[in-house]
């Protein structure tokens, strides 16, 4: 499927948008390369990730300062991954609002299933309907957390 028109929201000096070229890759992959969950991340695999997801940036005067994205087949299931809002705006209700617009979006509306793996902000997450899966032999998941580390062995 191509991916859906840009959707954007507005609010005081900043902007989420869907729009794949207004992303700051470079950005992104600095941003995540850092991270706890994608330490040591390359930038073409930051690339082609969100060449095949449905994205979505958070802009403060045209800078990047956020990003979330959706690993979806635009049916039926999509993986929530990579939300973050950079340190230095935390604490003013962004990640709340992004959280809002990826409600929002035409596309999550018609998604069944909607997974996200973190172990960070569970207050945030909990106040648009995810909950923990805790059930035995429910969801099952093969990890390697080492992937982008130089050292595979």
């Amino acid at each position: 499927m191509t991916s859906p028109s840009p959707h954007e929201w507005q609010q005081n000096n900043y902007l989420i948008s869907t729009d794949r070229a207004k992303l700051d890759e470079a950005a992104i992959h600095q941003y995540l390369t850092r991270s706890t969950w994608a330490k040591g991340i390359d930038l073409p695999t930051v690339s082609a990730s969100i060449q095949n997801s449905l994205n979505f940036g958070i802009y403060h005067h045209q800078t990047q300062i956020g990003f979330a994205r959706l690993v979806t087949d635009y049916a039926t299931f999509a993986y929530l991954c990579d939300v973050y809002v950079l340190e230095e705006h935390q604490g003013e209700g962004l990640a709340r609002w992004l959280m809002a617009c990826i409600h929002e979006h035409p596309v999550f509306n018609k998604l069944r299933r909607i997974v996200l793996f973190t172990t960070t902000a569970p207050w945030l997450y909990e106040k648009f309907g995810y909950e923990p899966v805790n059930r035995p032999n429910y969801a099952w998941t093969i990890t390697r957390p080492e992937i982008y580390s130089s050292d595979k062995s």
